[in-house]
């Protein structure tokens, strides 16, 4: 090792860590959304299935927000469906939204 090369390995470093620290921290952000995601839309689902067996409104907003806790919920009839749509925030400024329909009575 010459005495040009002193340090360079420590200056690539830390040129490098931000770097990928930045990518880690946005796959993991992205993974938590992902999940969140889902969660969101099983919580739709189940509501909407709770909404067309005749449990109150109020009752299938309780599911989605115990699913993801700051959830916004709006229930809407489209024919013979009862339809249950629900978004939450995810990563940075985004929000995940969802929509699960049900016939209407049925079991």
């Amino acid at each position: 090792m010459t005495r040009d090369d002193r340090g360079s390995v420590v200056a690539e470093f830390a040129v490098a860590l931000p770097a990928v620290a930045l990518v880690l921290l946005l796959g993991v952000g992205t993974l938590g959304a992902a999940g969140r995601h889902v969660r969101l839309q099983d919580a739709s689902a189940d509501a909407a299935r709770l909404v067309a067996r005749g449990e109150s409104d109020d009752r299938a907003r309780q599911a989605v927000t115990a699913a993801v806790s700051d959830s916004v919920t709006t229930i809407h009839a489209r024919g013979d469906l009862v339809c249950v749509s629900a978004s939450a925030p995810a990563l940075l400024a985004l929000r995940v939204s969802v929509e699960s329909c049900a016939l209407a009575g049925g079991f």
